[in-house]
This record gives C-alpha cells, sequence and structure tokens, in this order.
C-alpha cells in the first residue's frame, strides 16, 4: 500500500500563512507538530500565528469589507467566484480525502465518499447567492414603502475544529463569502492541511486580496483572535465548553456569533421498528469516525420488551467491525485523531464499569493493534441516564443502550440531556414518528433512517449550540437587517 505523505497534498505552503492574498511566514517561531494517529509518527512540523500575524490578517480583512469590492459587488459576481472555487475544489477532493485520513484517521473509503459536500457548499451557496432577497420592498399599513436589506455583517473569525477540518469550514465559508463577508480562518492546530488547500484554490479563483486569509494556530492565538476589535463576528464549531467561553467573550463587546457544538445524539426505537431494516444506518452514524463526531447517535433507547432482540443484533454487527489501517480501503473504523482522546475514551469506559454498565463488547485497544490510538468499539447496556456514559460528550466510539418502558418515558429519556443537537426514530408508522419527533428537544431529527444534508439548515438545541449553519439559514448568519422607509 502506497503511504500518504501530506506535504505532496500541498504546493510547498505547509510552513506559510495566506494573509492579504500572498503566503507569508509566520512571525512566530513556536512549532507545531502534527501527530499521526495511525503510528504517532510525527507527519510535519510547522509554526503557528502569532498575534501580530492575526493583526495583519485581521487589518487586511477589514479594509477588504471597509474599502474593498467584494461586499460591494452583485451576488451574481460573487456567485460566480463561489462556483469557481467549488470547481478548484473538486479538482482537488482526492487531496482532500487523504488529508481527512492521515491526520484524523477517518478511513480512506468513508473520506472518499464525504468529500464531495465541500465543493457541494460551495455550488449551493453560488446559486443561493443569486435568489437570496439581500433587497426586498415591503409596504407599510399607511401605503408608504419600506426597503428591508441583508447586508454583510463584517469580517469574520472563522474557527473550526480538527475532527471533520474543511467541511466545517466550508459550510462558514461559502455562506460568509455568498454574503460579502471577508473573512479570517483559524483551522485546528492539528489538523491544517485541508485549510491550506482551500486557501489554494481561493488564489487560483482570483478572489480579491484580503478576503480570504488563513491564520493556523493555537487556542491561545484563537483566544487573541476572537477578541479583536476588527473582528464583526465569530464563527465557531467545536466543544460546548470552548463555545461557551467564546459566547462570554462576545458578549462583553456584543460581538455577534453562531456556536455549532457537542451532542449526545439519541436514536429511539418505538415499539414497532423493524431493527433490521434500521441497522445500515445506525452503523454509520452511531460511531462514525471513530464516534468523532458532533452527531453521532451514541445512545440507543429501545422498547424493554425487545431488548435482548436489539441487543443481539447490534452487538454481533458492532463486534464484525474491521479497525485497523485508516489508509486501507476496507477498514471500516480507523484510530482516534489523539492521545488525549484515547486517554479520554478510556476514562469514560471505565467510568461505565464503575457506575454498573453492562460492558457488552469492545472497551479494549485491538491486539493486533499496538502502535496508534486505537480503540475497540464498545457497547454498553443496562444503560441508566444518570451514568456519566449517557450524560456527557464521549467524542469515541462508544455507544450506551437504555430501555424504556412506553411512549412517554421514552421521550423523557430522549430528552434526559443537555444536549440537542441531532437524532433519529425508527418506525414503521411515519405520521407517529412526525408526531414524536415534534416532542423531542432537538435540532435536527431524522425518521427512518439518517440524513445529513448540506442544503438545510444544522444545530442545535440547548447546550448544542446557537444559530444554524447549512440552507438559507446559514446564510442568514451572516448578515445583519436594515430597515429604509420611504415617503412617497
Amino acid at each position: 500500500m502506497n503511504m500518504i505523505n501530506p506535504l505532496e497534498l500541498i504546493q510547498g505552503v505547509a510552513d506559510r500563512l495566506f494573509v492579504n492574498g500572498q503566503w507569508v511566514k509566520p512571525t512566530s517561531q513556536n512549532s507545531l507538530e502534527v501527530i499521526s494517529p495511525a503510528n504517532e509518527d510525527v507527519l510535519f512540523t510547522y509554526h503557528e500565528a502569532s498575534t501580530a500575524d492575526i493583526d495583519l490578517a485581521v487589518a487586511a480583512a477589514r479594509d477588504a469589507f471597509d474599502n474593498g469590492e467584494w461586499p460591494r459587488l452583485s451576488p451574481e459576481e460573487r456567485s460566480k467566484y463561489l462556483t469557481k472555487v467549488a470547481d478548484l475544489l473538486r479538482e482537488r477532493m482526492p487531496d482532500l480525502a487523504k488529508a481527512w485520513t492521515v491526520q484524523v484517521g477517518a478511513p480512506i473509503g468513508l473520506t472518499q465518499k464525504l468529500v464531495g459536500q465541500q465543493p457541494q457548499l460551495f455550488d449551493y451557496y453560488a446559486d443561493l447567492a443569486k435568489t437570496y432577497p439581500f433587497e426586498e420592498e415591503r409596504t407599510r399599513p399607511d401605503g408608504n414603502r419600506t426597503m428591508v436589506l441583508r447586508e454583510a455583517v463584517g469580517v469574520v473569525a472563522a474557527i473550526t475544529p480538527w475532527n471533520a477540518p474543511m467541511v466545517l469550514l466550508c459550510y462558514k465559508v461559502a455562506a460568509a463569502l455568498a454574503a460579502g463577508c471577508t473573512i479570517v480562518a483559524k483551522p485546528s492546530p492539528e489538523t491544517p492541511l485541508e485549510a491550506m488547500i482551500m486557501a489554494e484554490c481561493i488564489e487560483q479563483a482570483g478572489l480579491p486580496k484580503g478576503v480570504f486569509n488563513l491564520v493556523p494556530a493555537g487556542r491561545e492565538v484563537g483566544d487573541y483572535l476572537i477578541r479583536h476589535d476588527g473582528i464583526d463576528k465569530v464563527s465557531f464549531t467545536g466543544s460546548t465548553a470552548a463555545g461557551k467561553h467564546i459566547a462570554s467573550v462576545c458578549g462583553e463587546k456584543l460581538t455577534r456569533f453562531n456556536l455549532e457544538l457537542g451532542g449526545k445524539s439519541a436514536a429511539l426505537f418505538l415499539e414497532d421498528a423493524d431493527f433490521a431494516a434500521a441497522l445500515p444506518s445506525l452503523m454509520v452514524y452511531s460511531m462514525p469516525i471513530t464516534g468523532q463526531v458532533c452527531f453521532s447517535l451514541t445512545r440507543i433507547i429501545v422498547p424493554e420488551s425487545r431488548k435482548d432482540e436489539f441487543i443481539d443484533m447490534y452487538v454481533a454487527a458492532v463486534a464484525n467491525i474491521k479497525v485497523g489501517d485508516p489508509q486501507d480501503p476496507t477498514t471500516l473504523m480507523g484510530p482516534l485523531t489523539m492521545k488525549r482522546q484515547l486517554d479520554r475514551v478510556q476514562n469514560y469506559i471505565e467510568s461505565g464499569k464503575k457506575q454498573g454498565a453492562n460492558l457488552a463488547c469492545g472497551g479494549g485497544v485491538p491486539a493486533n493493534l499496538n502502535k496508534g490510538y486505537y480503540i475497540e468499539p464498545t457497547v454498553f447496556t443496562d444503560v441508566t441516564t444518570d451514568m456519566a456514559i449517557a450524560q456527557e460528550e464521549i467524542f469515541g466510539p462508544v455507544v450506551s443502550v437504555i430501555t424504556y418502558k412506553d411512549l412517554d418515558d421514552a421521550v423523557a429519556k430522549t430528552n434526559d440531556t443537555n444536549y440537542g443537537l441531532s437524532g433519529a426514530i425508527y418506525t414503521q408508522d411515519a405520521e407517529l414518528g412526525y408526531q414524536v419527533a415534534k416532542r423531542i428537544k432537538s435540532g435536527n431529527l431524522s425518521i427512518n433512517g439518517f440524513v445529513v444534508d448540506v442544503t438545510m439548515p444544522f444545530g442545535g438545541f440547548k447546550q448544542s449550540g446557537i444559530g444554524r449553519e447549512g440552507g438559507v439559514e446559514g446564510l442568514d448568519a451572516y448578515v445583519e437587517v436594515k430597515a429604509i422607509h420611504l415617503t412617497s
């Protein structure tokens, strides 16, 4: 098998920032390492952006917004640029899939299927920009007109995590650019490659200088960015703890923000559910990318009367998941992305045991994988809703099976969480499924399957975030509304 060399995926910009339309050396001497989750080798090192670099990037974005052409172009003109970026990203999909695999440990067979969402987001917002109501005429009760304008919010700090680095960045960048915003993007320090590929594509597409700026860096520099006086909006995807911090910082200055945060999503099986028909979607979405996805269906809620039937089927399927080298096309589950993630998951597995849950399968390190951050896919049964494994986001391949007595009990247990990001309901009665879905406190629900669609709004209730990404609502997040009252 040919090993992926990450530096071959980018054109000599691994130790560069993209600021004001140019690739420049960071002023910081602080080196960051990108570690292979599959074998723990150092993939490459690079210098992170400094606070001085942040100042330069924000100044470039500020000037491009305040004085440049980008927010003053027609939506149709911006649309053409977004389409160019989409086309260039489409050409780079093989590189994007490899970057995802080599940095995160997501299996190559999965990343090759999912990278199509990235150009799709640019295509979607390119089309939406042409029909979005940036200017809307309304008639007042007195018969006179009011023009309602939706104007770009300004300079956006786009901060993204390491688990699905490129698609999460595309959600933000495509929508913000369509609105007419300028951007300072800070990807996770563990996964900078995809953002560098995006910057290459934006450069090749000919967007004006300063419209998109890229500053890979760690947490301290990211904190400086969100506090910067030149930032009009912070768009963040990541942990709930970090989201709370960002909300408090933005609240001090009333800087606009939206947050897409953690989840503890449930797959709720009603009494009449067809377990066999549900299994394919459940296998994909209960532990995707080794469980390191915010919408993972980590709680499975089943009727007491059918508990054994479900557990026998699901545990047998999970036990057959092939764990191994993420660059092997036959691998179904790769490693966790970092040592700290492995430690975190192992601690939760021990917590589940101590609190009385039954370890039905997994829980250990695969015997044949003594290097890398591997863990077996793990299922706990006899889980009660007060256990840590049922309440807290583990961000690993650990699923809790919880039973219920009747429909009201099922809804109560599904809602018994501080999160509300996503979920699924399985039933042979579509109308009943819809009525139950209306009772679940979650931003996204699928009935008899699991849908992830970039053209539809995505976001959470409760501590799963504020605001939405994707769909028309994703563009709404990057505009301010102005009413101009006219008189005859």
